[in-house]
């Protein structure tokens, strides 16, 4: 008998004030999307939002990802940068349990191979209950780069935190994990 495993659920935020308006197509969110359908194999569910830019609303949507939705990941796209309505880092900040600065110093450093104002970006991620938050840049290409660089540590990172265990395409991205 083939046991059917649950699709692990990934949360897509956009945090945006003129897609959440419908000034404009969320083409960020779709890029997070389109990269993990190419990444990954195991069975998985798109939870996907798109809000302004206010710092509550952004907080009580993580919140709801993680706690209601049962996301074990929740990628953001937007608001991480130095303008005054960029608050996506402070309420991802304000609603984990414990930070993660290494995602950000990595996609820093990959972002600075392309643009040298990648040092303006504020992107972080931490950790909610057994969920990983990841603040994405805002840029299409940006979030593949960031993505690429960062996502090979995240199936790994789930699975310490007892987590769906995320199968990837191998040829598109190699994740870590230590031999047995």
């Amino acid at each position: 008998m083939k046991i059917e495993k649950k699709p692990a659920k990934i949360g897509i935020l956009t945090v945006s004030d003129r897609a959440s308006a419908g000034i404009y197509e969320d083409i960020s969110g779709k890029a997070i999307e389109s990269t993990l359908e190419e990444y990954l194999t195991s069975p998985w569910q798109a939870v996907y939002r798109v809000i302004p830019d206010e710092q509550e609303v952004i907080a009580a949507t993580l919140c709801s990802m993680v706690d209601d939705e049962g996301c074990c990941l929740v990628v953001t796209t937007g608001g991480t940068g130095p303008a005054e309505r960029d608050v996506t880092p402070e309420a991802t900040q304000e609603v984990c349990d414990r930070m993660m600065p290494g995602f950000g110093e990595l996609m820093r450093t990959e972002s600075l191979k392309y643009v040298p104002t990648a040092i303006l970006s504020r992107q972080t991620a931490g950790l909610r209950g057994s969920s990983l938050i990841v603040n994405l840049p805002g840029k299409p290409k940006a979030i593949r780069q960031c993505l690429d660089a960062v996502f090979p540590a995240i199936p790994y990172c789930i699975d310490l935190m007892n987590g769906p265990y995320l199968e990837c395409d191998e040829a598109v991205i190699q994740p870590f994990r230590p031999k047995k």
